[in-house]
């Protein structure tokens, strides 16, 4: 029995970050230009909302897949510090459920919780990034002042993007789910009241 619950939950996480990582890499063919291969995407809410829920695991999956998937489709060749870079987004995001013990699949996103993702979202694109920064400067020989604008830019836009987007879609999940738990304690009240017997 132990098992096939494994063996199931190594689907679902399969299943998740395929998802994930298609809306990621499809999203992030969107994006405004605002400097040198650099871009405003919308798909950042996607990446910190999969991270958020699931975990770094498929955070990092979600970030580095999905990432691979934008540069294959887009034409301009596969710039793999950057998908690194976003792995590293995904996992740091990812550490919001472990931090707040899974509150969001019990339906809660209070004031300090929506500043924790926040946080870890800028944190996540400003050291993800400046990894990826550093080995375009000694990788691909690309200058360093172009790279550095690149990551405080890319750092600076993704948090402001996952603070309104992301935080969003974060804030539907967790009233979602508070609607499922309460569905499931009316349920259980329910089961309770027909159990005791009538006088």
């Amino acid at each position: 029995m132990e098992d096939t619950k494994k063996s199931i939950n190594v689907v679902q996480g399969v299943v998740i970050v395929a998802i994930g990582a298609a809306l990621y890499g499809l999203g992030g063919l969107i994006g405004i230009p605002i400097f040198a291969n650099t871009t405003i995407k919308p798909a950042m809410a996607i990446l910190a909302l999969f991270s958020g829920i699931y975990g770094p695991i498929i955070g990092f999956l979600v970030g580095f897949l999905g990432h691979l998937i934008t540069d294959s489709l887009a034409g301009w060749g596969i710039w793999i510090t950057w998908v690194i870079g976003s792995g590293i987004v995904g996992i740091v995001g990812g550490l919001y459920p472990i931090i707040t013990k899974n509150s969001i699949n019990k339906g809660l996103m209070n004031s300090k919780q929506i500043g924790l993702f926040i946080l870890l979202a800028f944190v996540g694109n400003f050291v993800g990034y400046m990894i990826s920064a550093v080995l375009d400067y000694f990788i691909y020989a690309e200058p360093l002042n172009k790279v550095i604008t690149q990551q405080l830019l890319i750092a600076g836009v993704n948090t402001i993007v996952i603070a309104i987007l992301g935080t969003l879609l974060m804030k539907l999940v967790a009233s979602r789910n508070a609607s499922k738990q309460n569905l499931v304690e009316e349920k259980e009240e329910d089961e309770v009241k027909e159990e005791k017997p009538t006088k």
